[in-house]
């Protein structure tokens, strides 16, 4: 006898089911999952230095350690976009639980992280590595460095090199003394003065370069004098004209290169959509046939039991020169500068510990010679 098939068999499914007691957001988050853990840290994290950001008065605002969570939580999550991490808070029952059930918009959320907590980053880091040494997690004895370059959202086609900055500026150089020299030969009471020689305030005959500001000056200088010439209008033609150039042409040039030096501040480029980036060559392009330096930033870490204690940002591309800054900075919120055990740069060494000469680099840990901690490059 053929045996007759069975109807299968379901769960309830009753998407209208009412319930006297709704389930909380906290029953149906597990005891271990992260968002707990956020939660737990920024509570026992001292955030006086973000609070203070806020001025009394107006109306209601969005608690700052709920936006610090949210901000940290979407972080570990791998969610930056100010519009995910929004659609997360109405959407994600871990959202809504650390928030609170609050849902500040995208414009809130990038209001708080693009100016209220960028201001006070560092204090907030600080206070996280408080905690972890107050828990035992960070001992600050053993400090692991190294640093890697992060493109910069930048144009790479836009760039001010160094050395051309330097090539350009020698042309104008060269230009400003040939057309005050040009002016000066014109001027029989300057010549009756000074001879064969220019004027000694815009360097004469020397190599000493014109700055903007003396520039400004002989120009008003020269102004002044060829007003009061009582020569004919064909004969100050070409004093008016290459004065005219020096004013409008080489001044307005030297302005230019004067700023740029001051914004290259002893670097080789910078970005000119934006100007703290410096051109470094990537990883990615090391097996490039014709690798092109882009727009980056060096960002050194410094970790200690796979969390990271000290962080820096800098616009050199070389590790060796941002050893020293990056340490200084530690300075301030560790309250003591970290001492090296060995290193391979001698000059970083004898910076943190005057007189000392350190060992060669060896892969026995236990012959540290410096008790005070060890740093790895």
């Amino acid at each position: 006898m053929k045996r007759k098939r069975a109807a299968p068999v379901f769960k309830p499914y009753i998407m209208n089911q009412a319930a006297l007691l709704p389930p909380s957001y906290n029953e149906l988050i597990p005891d271990n999952h992260l968002v707990r853990v956020v939660n737990e840290a920024v509570e026992k994290i001292d955030v006086s230095a973000l609070m203070a950001q806020y001025k009394g008065g107006g109306t209601s605002s969005y608690h700052p350690k709920m936006l610090l969570k949210v901000l940290v939580y979407a972080y570990s999550e791998r969610i930056y976009s100010s519009r995910r991490i929004a659609k997360a808070l109405r959407e994600n029952i871990h959202f809504m639980w650390i928030s609170g059930e609050s849902r500040p918009d995208f414009r809130t959320i990038n209001d708080f992280r693009g100016s209220r907590m960028k201001a006070v980053i560092e204090e907030v880091f600080a206070a996280v590595l408080e905690y972890l040494a107050a828990g035992g997690h960070v001992k600050l004895k053993h400090y692991f460095l190294d640093g890697t370059k992060i493109a910069a959202d930048a144009n790479q086609h836009k760039v001010v090199w160094a050395k051309r900055r330097e090539n350009y500026h020698q042309r104008v150089q060269e230009q400003i003394k040939e057309l005050l020299k040009q002016i000066e030969q014109a001027n029989e009471d300057e010549q009756a003065e000074y001879g064969d020689d220019d004027l000694e305030e815009v360097g004469g005959n020397s190599q000493e370069d014109v700055n903007s500001e003396l520039l400004k000056k002989k120009i008003d200088e020269l102004n002044q004098k060829l007003r009061n010439r009582t020569q004919s209008k064909k004969d100050a033609r070409p004093s008016h004209q290459a004065l005219k150039k020096l004013e409008k042409g080489c001044l307005v040039r030297l302005e230019k290169y004067e700023q740029q030096e001051k914004t290259l501040a002893g670097r080789s480029s910078y970005s000119k959509t934006d100007p703290d980036a410096s051109c470094m060559l990537m990883k990615e392009d090391r097996g490039a046939e014709r690798p092109w330096p882009k727009p980056a930033y060096n960002v050194q870490i410094g970790t200690e039991g796979q969390f990271v204690v000290g962080y820096s940002v800098h616009g050199r591309a070389g590790d060796t020169a941002c050893l020293i800054p990056h340490l200084e900075g530690m300075r301030t919120h560790l309250g003591r500068l970290l001492r090296a055990a060995r290193c391979g740069q001698l000059r970083q060494v004898q910076h943190l510990l005057p007189g000392y000469a350190p060992l060669p680099p060896t892969r026995d840990h236990s012959q540290t010679p410096v008790p005070g901690g060890e740093l790895w490059l």
